[in-house]
């Protein structure tokens, strides 16, 4: 058995458990992958219970120790693993690693209208037709704004290399871009370059399987 479990949704459509898989892949770290049926509520079961505090996934268990929700596991992952003997999952400049966690816990705050009529469901599984509301087209400008003025012209990542922040607003993007909402090309041309990344494509592919 390896030193982490992860826990995941069974169906492999959550985007927060996808951006603790690809933590976890990108840091080299071997890990177990375990999956929970949410809709049997199997996350309210006693034996999960006692491993997530929140009873959701991801969840990951090192040795004795459990945590919950996406951000905490890379921020973990980072501090357990730093660069440069392990590949870096933030950026290394202090204000830019700031900005990064800033992104990461507004798409998971903020954008309510978006992840309600564009579920992660319409990425992995089955578009939607129902067109979106007024309150997710304010949601989705906003979206659109605060991307675009992160991303200069042309720039492949955030903050010039590679950081799981990248996945967490690509998975944003997506949910409007692979139903065939209306995306700013440049925005799309970019979450799609992040869905090939290699340790993206890894879960990608679970889902599809099982589709």
């Amino acid at each position: 058995m390896s030193e982490f479990l992860l826990y995941v949704d069974s169906k492999y459509s959550s985007p927060y458990a996808m951006s603790a898989f690809v933590a976890l892949h990108e840091k080299g770290v071997p890990f177990e992958l375990l999956s929970i049926d949410l809709t049997a509520h199997e996350n309210h079961a006693p034996g999960y219970t006692a491993t997530s505090l929140t009873c959701r996934v991801p969840t990951l268990v090192h040795d004795d120790f459990s945590l919950s929700e996406s951000s905490a596991i890379a921020e973990y992952l980072e501090d357990l693993y730093p660069a440069p003997g392990y590949p870096p999952v933030y950026p290394t400049d202090l204000r830019a690693r700031a900005r990064a966690r800033l992104i990461q816990a507004w798409l998971r705050s903020d954008l309510m209208p978006i992840r309600t009529e564009r579920p992660a469901q319409v990425i992995f599984f089955k578009r939607t037709d129902q067109p979106l509301s007024e309150d997710a087209r304010v949601a989705a400008d906003k979206l659109f704004r605060v991307a675009s003025a992160l991303l200069p012209e042309g720039a492949r990542y955030l903050f010039g290399e590679w950081s799981i922040a990248d996945v967490d607003l690509a998975a944003m993007i997506n949910r409007l871009a692979m139903n065939g909402d209306e995306v700013p090309p440049q925005l799309a041309a970019y979450a799609a370059a992040q869905w090939q990344r290699p340790s993206v494509q890894r879960w990608v592919k679970h889902a599809r399987e099982i589709a």
